[in-house]
Formats: structure tokens, C-alpha cells, sequence
């Protein structure tokens, strides 16, 4: 049993970006389960607030809390290759806890400040043709519900399924268990300047080339970068090239222009998995996003038209976006996940800090991938109704009945679920 904690704490009114004030009127801090179960029964209508990394008002309610308080112990299983933790708790602190355990998760995210519980409720995920998002290492949930009942869930049980990528609507998730396997090193490269055409042309061989790949660009710009993550001992990671592109002979950020001091090491220089898979190293804290983020993700066949429609709206949007990435994210079960059932092709935005205009970008955008039924990311910014999206989610009728029974009450819906999904 290991302890650790202390990873990226924030405390304010607002989220990460900025642009989104929390209207609750009260932020609790339990420091017991069993503290945390008498306020989530008595209370008429709270959610549980993350790393604060989501750009919405997705976990906002009357009234919040926060599991940062509750105990932070870190338990691996050898015998079951796992690992508990508290939701509460950042991927960066998880990693330095494995480290030393000589073990790994198999993917990260772009930055290892995130909650667990966070990343999972809303299918946050990482690149990478054969790797799922960060929700489909989950093999065990602790989730306590608004009648104050604990519920553990595990891979198989008839709900698990539908509790993973909870969005926050069944109750408030307190420690989750996550698949490990044994440490591993990672190589990263970045290539420069390929052109649009040959991208396009080889757009699937390039996303495989990596165990983790993104691709990097600006819609008018003429090309565009690859960043390719490789593992060491994969047997092909020291012959990677790309026709038509050019290694870097320096380091690069992935927005150009700015320093990439705090990007993870490039050139082909091993490193640990933790400090390879992420864009931005762990020691690195963003203390405020200057930015909003909006991604959606399509199948895989529709890549190369949704990046030929959304290439035509590239004057109008180019604007307003600092850099696109694009990545690849395996299919998985889970009800409410964007990749449920869909092997998938993600467009990430990154946009300047102009919600107006981003909301005006996005009228354009949304409208440009509807023939490819594009499935948004929950934390992020979108437009979409939950008629819009329903579609596109078989089992969504099945997550309502869930939340319906799980939190009879309601006490954990709020004004985001029912814009976006329970209608």
C-alpha cells in the first residue's frame, strides 16, 4: 500500500481555461467516505468537480464537491495486474507511484494533469491505432450513489459497461482500478513539412507508424507535422521515416512558434512511458489554459473526407484556431464512450480564448462533419443537442435507465445533461 498525493492541485471558481464561472453555492471538501456519503444523500442537487480541466459547465450543479481530501492510497494487485486508486487522483501523481513499482499504464493523455475520475467519465483519451481511451483500463469502480449506497462495479457486472464513462450523472465515483502492465520505455520523433496531398494519401500508414501518433497542423498552412511516439523494443522504432517529410532537428512545440521547454523530450531520446506519452512534461503545470478545446471523432473510414471537408472551411476557421491535432483511438464497449463500438479517427481544436467566435467556428464545423456522424467530446466545447447526438449512442436509452435507478432522486443532473444528453 503506497500513499502519495500533492500532484497539481488547483482551488478557484472557475475552470481551467477561465471561461467557465461555477454557479454552485457551496464547494465541499469530505475528507471520509462515510462524510461523503451523508452529503450526497442530503443533498438535492450536487456533482463531484474535477481537475477542473473540463471547458463546459458539464460538472456544475447547486452545490459541488471535491474528493481531493479523501485518502489518496495507491494499492497495486501483481497477482491481477492492477492498480486502486482514489478518482481524485492525477494521472501524474498515479505515474509516480507506479514508477517505482516498475509498472505502466498503457496510455496517457496530453497532459498528466487530470484527474482519473475525471479522464474516464468523460472517455478522455490519448492517441494510438490499437489503444483504447483512458476509460478502457477501467477494471473496477467504487461509486457511492445519492441514497448514500456504495456500489462497486467490475468488468462484466451487467452495469459496468454503462458506469464507466459516467458523465457524472450516477453518483459521485471514489476510487477506481486500473489495468497495469510492466514499465516500458518510449521513444518520440517529430517530422516536418509533409504536404497536405501526402497525408492524405498515406493518411492511415502514417496514424500506425507509432504505438501513439498525432498529427499536428493549421488548416491553410501548406503541411503539416507527425509526432511519433514508439516503444522501445517494439523492433521497428529506430526505422521510422515518412515519405515526403523531414526529421526535426530540434525540439518543437506543438503550436509553432512557442518555446517547447515544457514539451516532452523529442529526437529519438528514450525515456520512461510516463515521460514520453504525454505532450508536456509532468513537472510542467499549467496554471491557467489560454485557449478552449473542442474535438470530435468520427470512424476511421470518414477521415480522409471529414479532413477534406473541414480543409475547405480552413479560411474561415484558421483564425480562430492555434493548431489541430488529429489521432486514432480504439474501440471499446463502453455505453456513453465516443468510441463505443467504432474504431475511431479524432480532429482536435485548439482555439484562441474568444468563445463567440469559437461558438461561430463551430457552427461551420459541426455542420461540415454531420454526413460522418461525429461523436463530440463530453469535456469539451460543442454545440450539439441530445437529439442530435442520441443517434449516435444505441445504449443511450440504457445509460438513462441506469441513471434513472441509480440516482432515483436526480440529485445528480444538472443543466449540461440535459442539453446534451438526457434531453
Amino acid at each position: 500500500m503506497m500513499a502519495h498525493g500533492g500532484y497539481g492541485r488547483t482551488v478557484g471558481e472557475r475552470n481551467w481555461a477561465g471561461n467557465h464561472e461555477y454557479g454552485a453555492a457551496a464547494l465541499h471538501r469530505p475528507a471520509s467516505l462515510e462524510e461523503l456519503r451523508e452529503l450526497v444523500a442530503t443533498r438535492p442537487r450536487i456533482r463531484v468537480l474535477g481537475s477542473r480541466h473540463s471547458f463546459t459547465d458539464l460538472p456544475d450543479s447547486a452545490e459541488l464537491l471535491t474528493l481531493d481530501d479523501l485518502p489518496a492510497a495507491v494499492s497495486v494487485d501483481r497477482a491481477a495486474a492492477t492498480v486502486t486508486c482514489s478518482a481524485a487522483l492525477r494521472y501524474g501523481d498515479l505515474a509516480r507511484a507506479l514508477d517505482p513499482e516498475g509498472l505502466a499504464l498503457a496510455n496517457l493523455a496530453s497532459l498528466p494533469h487530470i484527474s482519473v475520475g475525471g479522464a474516464i467519465a468523460t472517455a478522455t483519451h490519448g492517441s494510438g491505432a490499437h489503444n483504447g481511451s483512458l476509460a478502457s483500463a477501467v477494471a473496477a469502480l467504487e461509486l457511492v450513489t445519492s441514497a448514500g449506497e456504495v456500489l462497486e462495479l467490475r468488468r462484466g457486472d451487467p452495469d459496468f459497461d454503462g458506469a464507466v464513462v459516467g458523465l457524472g450523472a450516477l453518483g459521485a465515483v471514489t476510487r477506481v482500478t486500473l489495468d497495469v502492465e510492466p514499465a516500458y520505455d518510449v521513444r518520440q520523433r517529430v517530422f516536418e513539412d509533409l504536404a497536405w496531398a501526402a497525408l492524405l494519401e498515406q493518411l492511415d500508414a502514417i496514424m500506425a507508424l507509432g504505438y501513439s501518433t498525432s498529427v499536428f497542423l493549421r488548416w491553410t498552412a501548406p503541411a503539416v507535422s507527425v509526432w511519433v511516439k514508439s516503444r522501445v523494443g517494439a523492433g521497428d522504432e529506430l526505422e521510422i521515416s515518412i515519405p515526403g517529410a523531414r526529421p526535426a532537428t530540434v525540439e518543437r512545440h506543438p503550436i509553432i512558434g512557442l518555446d517547447p521547454v515544457n514539451c516532452s523530450a523529442q529526437l529519438g531520446v528514450p525515456g520512461p512511458w510516463w515521460d514520453r506519452l504525454p505532450h508536456f512534461r509532468m513537472g510542467f503545470t499549467p496554471s491557467t489554459g489560454d485557449e478552449l478545446q473542442s474535438e470530435f471523432l468520427l470512424g476511421r473510414a470518414d477521415a480522409v473526407p471529414a479532413l477534406e471537408a473541414l480543409c475547405a472551411l480552413g479560411p474561415a476557421i484558421d483564425p480562430v484556431v492555434q493548431v489541430t491535432e488529429l489521432r486514432t483511438v480504439a474501440a471499446d464497449p463502453l455505453w456513453m464512450s465516443p468510441q463505443h463500438g467504432r474504431e475511431t479517427f479524432a480532429v482536435h481544436f485548439t482555439w484562441v480564448p474568444d468563445e463567440a467566435a469559437v461558438r461561430a467556428a463551430l457552427v461551420r464545423v459541426e455542420a461540415a462533419l454531420a454526413p460522418f456522424a461525429p461523436r463530440p467530446h463530453w469535456g469539451k466545447v460543442f454545440l450539439a443537442r441530445a437529439a442530435d447526438l442520441a443517434p449516435g449512442y444505441p445504449r443511450l436509452p440504457d445509460f438513462a435507465a441506469l441513471a434513472a435507478r441509480l440516482d432515483a432522486r436526480g440529485a445528480f443532473r444538472n443543466a449540461w445533461l440535459e442539453r446534451h444528453v438526457l434531453g
